[in-house]
């Protein structure tokens, strides 16, 4: 039997588009790590037109974007995630494990009742 465990959801909305999520944080990670809006999709089992959709929507809500991307060249294009991006990322981590922390006696309360 697998021990139980909690999985929380933050979202941040901006005139009902979400800002800023779970999803996009991964995005954004793994954009961090390839360089590539592209490789990032591919990393993460996503089509590429829904990666840029998510960047896209990302750019729009906050002042400045948090993602940059450069043309192609001979060595091809690539993105960046530009300072507020990982100002964003780091701060929304950050209320993930808050969140998480704030619950955990409730929850280890609840799992004493699970089969």
């Amino acid at each position: 039997m697998s021990k139980p465990r909690l999985k929380m959801h933050l979202r941040i909305l901006s005139n009902e588009q979400i800002a800023f999520g779970p999803g996009k944080a991964e995005l954004l990670e793994a954009i961090q790590r390839t360089g590539s809006i592209s490789q990032a999709a591919k990393s993460m089992d996503m089509s590429y037109r829904r990666a840029w959709q998510l960047v896209d929507t990302m750019n729009q809500c906050f002042q400045s974007h948090l993602v940059e991307t450069q043309t192609g060249g001979t060595h091809g294009g690539g993105a960046i995630v530009t300072e507020l991006g990982q100002v964003i990322l780091k701060k929304f981590r950050g209320m993930e494990q808050q969140a998480i922390h704030s619950v955990a006696a409730e929850f280890e309360d609840i799992t004493k009742y699970l089969k």
